[in-house]
């Protein structure tokens, strides 16, 4: 017998106010149905619930075996069933938060998704160049054959054939190749950016194997260094290994080694041994970041966002302490709609207070502004590219445009304190020119007659001073033989033949490479007095005389040139047998070793060239009996082959090798000031920013160039710390003295508002050179080195431009930190073009490589890369300026907004007992930042000009507006803190008292929860919209898109939010209630008194402070708007005069 039973249906009481909120209340709850068996009796219970919303229909069933007995075979089917053991669990794994997880994480889970996309997409890039590079053929050479096999099975030790035209798959150390004297050309473009062409050699003893089978009987061990990133540094030696005997050692250096990356020119083919492979080889290690550079942008945000931080922890701890206070009335505590249960009052108070601490940090949590971090990046990433752009900042004759290799320091441009540049190749255009020359004391101009007779193609060369006599013209012919051969100069290979090159009075000069500009200056100076460098071909090289007799001396030995010795050497051997060692060098270096020659006129020629701004350079020389050079191959051979401290030793045999020199002349070439350097030194200087030049250069040149670049003035007082004072007094003294000279006017000169261009205050330079430099920055007897370091910036600072000379690639960078770490901690820029500028541009807060005749090593490890010095007046003035602006503008607008949409919320929990109920609905607190106020701020920060390119060049003081991070100070942070706090009030309560106990519907009905919020958020939407818009002075289509754009689809999305049942949500609690609101008059009027009352002060504080206090910066805008007033009232005023005109 079955018994039906039909328990009565749930039913609901649902109570809902005008906005959609609503309270359901169920009166009973009816449980499922369950059909019990015992023996074969059958209760069977069915029940229909009715549906909710958010809730689905559902029909459900039990069967349950008393005693887990299976039915009797053919009664039913037996179905195993699974149920629940009796464990009771209430406790939850999450805590409850007052907004939802997804609205709470959408933010966050944006900023992380676009990031990764952005690094996921660049890494797929990579990924794929890697895949192509690992697959690419190469030849190797295996059992006398060659065997193709993909790049990635390369091993070290394989032996390796690369052809013309192709790249090196590894470091490959420089075996043989298809020319004769076992030398091959190679290009180095996608490594330093260097188009001509290098000469590299192959081993002594394998350049003669030239097939397949010779090279791969070679019997060979290599020693060398472990990886190391230097692309011009490598030491090694090999073992060749013949007929068992003793093997032969050879030196290895950077000239036997083939860098992966690096392109094979002009050879058919070479053979080569790989010694570093993969992520070993130099170009791998290169591609490794360097240091990472933070702007004082991103300081400034670090800190305000500890600020902020700090704000939010309050907030929720204020919260949650109020809260507490606020339920100890029992009644507030336990209403009687809301009794607590046993195990809730025995709840430990203190794990309650932490969990709603938490809850409050949820609730609060937007006033971070997390999406503000991805808006920096893209506007950095975006903004780079106006610099890259810029058509102003490209070169047309040397086909370059500015180059950007990062764009974190963008915004750093605009806040440079100090510029240090080099002087050659930054300042001048590293062309040289040969001016002349001084040989014995005689002194040989170009263009004029020499010694009564013409010389070949020198049909005006003359010799001031009296000829010389037969000695002399000996010592002559010697100097200009020196000049010919003291040099590491190629011949380009145009239409190489197997004769001699022509002379050049047939009409065909010879093109010379070379990494030094001087060095072609002086080869291509020397052929107008008849002496012609032709080639270097089998270690022999040729010359011209002026008789046209072709001349071979042997290339004994190289000392190669490097900026600490300053001077280099070569060892030959002429066809008589007799040996020769040529230097040349700076005087400094010179002049210390010479033993014999006319040192007083030369050194007098000298220095009076260098007063002219002329670059000098001394030539020496030494002969060297058989028995000496045997000593000094075993010297050299000796430190060539060391692993360890090669450069040490080889420096120490130099030094003992170049001595007892006999002094031969000098020489002077002109290296012209580049184009507008003055007029951007000046613009510099004028904007606030303090020029320094580090140079290698002899003082008296360095100081020539800096006067003719307005770096020094007429009326400027130098200043000396050289080496040749402190023979006469000591340092201390010397420094003491500048100190009281200088800081005698600082009492009634501030210098930070100082120019150096007033011509009623008195001006001071400073020259320092290399080694007073290294007595100051040596620690004292004492241990402490402070004193005259601090005492050396004290008198910098109060010298408008100092000039360093004979400065170390090392010290250039020791002097930038010195200024860099000193106690104001300036924003530093350093500006270079060789690789002797690499170290100070890395130790800069900005770096900027001048793309330059030196090679590319100075733009590739540089932030920014420009063709000429000129491009830097704009790239700091203007596009420096700019990018301050707008990302200071940037950063502080988002801390505004992100207060003006959290502190109503703030405001609300005390409204609402501090039951951490949201003031806004869960798609506003996601969209908020992601959609309704980012792109506006994005296109602001991108294209704002708030003074005109223009302007800005002509009036470079506007420079200093900006200077010392004054955008982001604390005093402008506090004010648009309080400025969101204001808006804040302004929204919430004027919300709260406009709509309080008043009827606001047609039907008499009250505003409820969800409209008060909404009426809230559309007012500061609009707010924080408009004020964007008037602080935006530069006003395009795109601007106006997206500004009214955005409002636009605030109220788009709002109506479509609150006008559609949406399917996939279990709430419709903002169903009609933004049509509600908007169907209000009093709605209306609202928004516009809170959004007019919001933007009120800030509107009052900028005409007051403009008319009051105005800045450069706002003078000239008040000038431009004045003018642009001006010129159609002078327009319509000539037409009308004109239209009276009888």
């Amino acid at each position: 017998m079955a018994a039906h039973v039909t328990d009565p249906l749930q039913t609901l009481e649902r109570v809902s106010l005008t906005d959609g909120s609503s309270l359901t209340q169920p009166q009973s709850r009816g449980q499922g149905p369950e059909r019990l068996k015992v023996g074969f009796p059958v209760v069977s219970h069915t029940l229909r619930v009715l549906q909710c919303a958010g809730e689905e229909d559902w029909v459900d069933s039990r069967t349950v075996y008393v005693g887990h007995r299976e039915p009797p075979p053919g009664a039913e089917a037996y179905i195993p069933q699974r149920y629940p053991d009796n464990r009771i669990v209430s406790s939850k794994l999450i805590i409850d938060t007052p907004t939802s997880p997804v609205t709470s994480g959408l933010p966050l889970f944006f900023v992380i998704t676009v990031t990764a996309i952005k690094q996921g997409y660049e890494d797929w890039l990579r990924h794929k160049a890697d895949n192509a590079m690992n697959q690419c053929p190469v030849h190797f050479v295996q059992h006398g054959r060659l065997v193709r096999k993909q790049s990635r099975k390369l091993r070290v030790g394989d032996i390796v054939m690369v052809k013309e035209d192709e790249t090196f798959p590894c470091d490959l150390i420089f075996l043989s190749s298809s020319r004769a004297d076992g030398t091959c050309h190679v290009t180095t473009a996608s490594l330093d950016g260097e188009s001509s062409h290098k000469t590299h050699y192959a081993v002594q003893d394998t350049k003669g194997f030239h097939s397949e089978e010779d090279i791969d009987s070679l019997h060979a061990t290599i020693e060398c260094e472990q990886p190391q990133p230097d692309l011009y540094k490598f030491v090694g030696r090999i073992n060749v290994y013949n007929d068992q005997n003793d093997p032969v050692v050879r030196p290895l250096g950077s000239e036997n080694l083939l860098l992966r990356g690096a392109t094979l020119k002009n050879t058919e083919k070479i053979f080569g041994v790989a010694i570093y492979t993969g992520m070993e080889t130099k170009m791998a290690l290169n591609y490794q970041s360097k240091s990472q550079k933070r702007s004082a942008v991103e300081k400034s945000m670090n800190m305000f966002l500890v600020v902020y931080l700090c704000i939010l922890i309050s907030k929720a701890l204020i919260n949650t302490v109020l809260k507490y206070v606020w339920q100890s009335e029992p009644f507030r505590d336990e209403p009687w709609y809301n009794q607590k249960t046993e195990a809730e009052r025995q709840r430990n108070l203190f794990l309650r207070a932490f969990t709603d601490f938490l809850a409050f940090m949820v609730l609060f949590n937007y006033i971070i502004p997390v999406s503000m971090y991805v808006t920096v990046e893209m506007q950095k990433f975006l903004g780079s590219y106006f610099i890259t752009w810029d058509e102003e900042m490209f070169d047309e004759e040397m086909g370059e445009g500015p180059l950007v290799n990062t764009s974190d320091l963008n915004e750093e441009l605009g806040q440079v304190e100090y510029v240090f540049t080099d002087k050659t190749g930054t300042l001048t255009e590293n062309n040289m020119e040969f001016k002349e020359c001084c040989v014995e004391g005689h002194v040989y101009v170009p263009h004029a007659v020499c010694n009564g007779q013409v010389l070949p193609d020198a049909s005006a060369i003359d010799m001031i001073d009296a000829s010389p006599g037969t000695s002399g013209r000996e010592r002559e012919e010697l100097f200009f033989r020196a000049l010919c051969l003291c040099h590491t100069i190629q011949v380009k290979d145009d239409d190489e033949v197997d004769g001699p090159r022509k002379s050049p009075d047939s009409g065909k000069r010879s093109a010379y490479i070379s990494s030094s500009p001087d060095e072609v200056a002086l080869v291509e100076g020397i052929q107008r007095f008849g002496f012609t460098f032709l080639r270097l071909k089998d270690n022999y090289m040729e010359m011209l005389n002026r008789d046209n007799d072709v001349e071979r001396f042997e290339l004994l030995e190289i000392l190669s040139f490097d900026s600490v010795r300053r001077r280099m050497s070569v060892i030959v051997k002429s066809a008589a047998g007799e040996i020769y060692l040529f230097c040349k060098g700076a005087d400094s270096s010179i002049f210390p070793r010479v033993i014999e020659g006319k040192v007083d006129q030369i050194q007098s020629r000298v220095e009076r060239n260098a007063v002219e701004g002329l670059r000098t350079l001394c030539v020496a020389y030494k002969r060297l009996v058989p028995e000496e050079y045997e000593g000094i191959c075993k010297l050299l051979q000796a430190a060539k082959v060391a692993l360890q401290d090669r450069d040490k030793k080889l420096a120490e045999a130099y030094e003992q090798i170049e001595t007892g020199l006999i002094l031969l002349g000098a020489t002077a070439v002109e290296d012209r000031l580049q184009e507008k350097a003055a007029d951007t030194i000046e613009a510099l200087q004028k904007a606030g920013i303090k020029v320094w030049v580090l140079t290698g250069d002899k003082m008296e040149t360095a100081a020539a160039t800096c006067y003719a670049c307005k770096l020094f003035r007429r009326n400027t007082q130098l200043l000396e710390v050289t080496t040749k004072r402190l023979e006469e007094q000591s340092l201390h003294d010397v420094l003491f003295e500048l100190s009281k000279t200088v800081l005698r006017c600082s009492t009634s000169l501030t210098r930070d508002s100082f120019s150096g261009l007033s011509a009623d205050m008195q001006d001071y330079g400073l020259i320092i050179d290399g080694a007073a430099l290294s007595l100051i920055m040596k620690p004292r007897e004492d241990g402490s080195s402070s004193n005259y370091r601090e005492l050396f910036l004290d008198i910098c600072r109060n010298c408008s431009a100092v000039l360093c000379c004979r400065m170390a690639p090392l010290q250039k960078a020791q002097i930038v930190k010195l200024i860099k770490l000193s106690k104001e901690h300036p924003i530093t820029l350093a500006i270079g073009d060789g690789a002797n500028d690499v170290s100070m541009i890395l130790e800069a807060h900005v770096g900027i490589g001048v793309i330059g005749k030196e090679g590319r090593q100075a733009a590739r490890n540089s932030d920014y890369a420009i063709p000429k010095f000129k491009h830097l007046k704009k790239m700091l003035l203007v596009h420096g300026h700019f990018y301050y602006i707008r990302i200071s503008e940037l950063v502080q607008y988002f801390f505004y907004k992100n207060v003006c949409f959290i502190f109503p919320q703030f405001l609300y929990q005390f409204f609402c007992g501090f039951s951490q109920q949201t003031l806004y609905d869960t798609a506003y607190l996601t969209l908020y930042n992601i959609s309704f106020t980012s792109l506006p701020i994005l296109l602001y920060s991108l294209m704002e000009q708030h003074v005109a390119t223009d302007m800005l060049k002509r009036d470079p003081a506007l420079y200093r507006d900006i200077a010392k991070n004054a955008l982001l100070r604390w005093r402008v942070f506090i004010y648009w803190t309080l400025l969101g706090l204001f808006d804040a009030l302004v929204f919430f309560f004027g919300a709260y008292f406009m709509f309080e106990n008043t009827t606001v519907t047609s039907n008499g009905q009250v505003f409820g929860n969800w409209t008060f919020g909404t009426l809230v958020f559309t007012a500061m939407v609009f707010t924080v919209t408009l004020k964007l818009a008037l602080d935006t002075h530069y006003w395009t289509w795109i601007n106006h898109f997206v500004i009214w754009g955005s409002l636009l689809f605030y109220v788009v999305f709002s109506l479509l939010w609150g006008g559609i049942i949406w399917p996939f949500l279990s709430y419709q609690r903002m169903y009609y209630v933004f049509i509600q609101m908007l169907s209000s008059g009093p709605a209306w009027l609202a928004i516009v008194l809170l959004v007019t009352v919001s933007l009120l002060p800030d509107v009052l504080k900028k005409v007051l402070c403009r008319q009051l206090w105005p800045s450069a910066t706002e003078r000239v805008q008040t000038r431009n708007q004045c003018l642009s007033v001006e010129q159609p009232t002078v327009f319509m005023l000539s037409q009308t005069s004109s239209s009276l005109t009888f």
